[in-house]
């Protein structure tokens, strides 16, 4: 886990924050700190793809991970596992089709259908995610419902996120001065 001190994380608050609030208008800081921690979780590859087969490698397609969600025919092992799979089902829709819409896999015959249905995907897994209201999950289950309502707004706000990122990026200063000799203007 990135500690809550690093620079990126603040760097990702700050902009999820901006985007959401100021031009998108969803006034959510709950859900605009969560969309901000899983920018800077998801720097590490290993936690977007979390989903392992049986083989322990990296599932990349939604539709094997919603395979391994399903505890009765699927490999999930118990209803809790089902809840964190889908958990990261959500993430990883908003993720890409917010962020890096252009590299999702193609689900059908057209880019098109696979956007909508990694779409759907998402805000179904944070739907279900959010009906485990019991015991611990009961102070979550709230917040999943209002993830869930709000999904698309969250895929434009994490675009508007990537052109403001991109902007930033634009105008920064260089890193460093390129050396060599100086030469003395007179």
């Amino acid at each position: 886990m990135i500690p809550l001190e690093h620079s990126l994380r603040q760097l990702f608050h700050e902009v999820v924050s901006e985007c959401y609030d100021s031009h998108l208008g969803l006034h959510d800081a709950e859900i605009s700190s969560y969309v901000a921690d899983l920018l800077t979780e998801f720097c590490r590859a290993e936690n977007v793809y979390r989903i392992r087969d049986a083989a322990g490698n990296p599932v990349r397609e939604v539709g094997e991970m919603l395979l391994a969600a399903d505890p009765i025919h699927g490999t999930a092992s118990s209803f809790g596992e089902e809840r964190e799979r889908r958990k990261h089902i959500g993430d990883y829709t908003l993720f890409f089709t917010g962020m890096y819409p252009e590299s999702m896999h193609r689900w059908g015959d057209r880019q098109r259908e696979s956007f909508f249905e990694m779409v759907q995907a998402g805000k179904e897994s944070y739907y279900i995610v959010s009906q485990f209201d019991l015991f611990e999950y009961a102070r979550e289950a709230p917040f999943f419902a209002r993830l869930s309502g709000s999904f698309e707004a969250c895929i434009y706000g994490l675009n508007l996120v990537r052109g403001e990122l991109d902007r930033r990026k634009a105008i920064s200063p260089p890193r460093s001065i390129p050396s060599g000799p100086a030469k003395q203007i007179m």
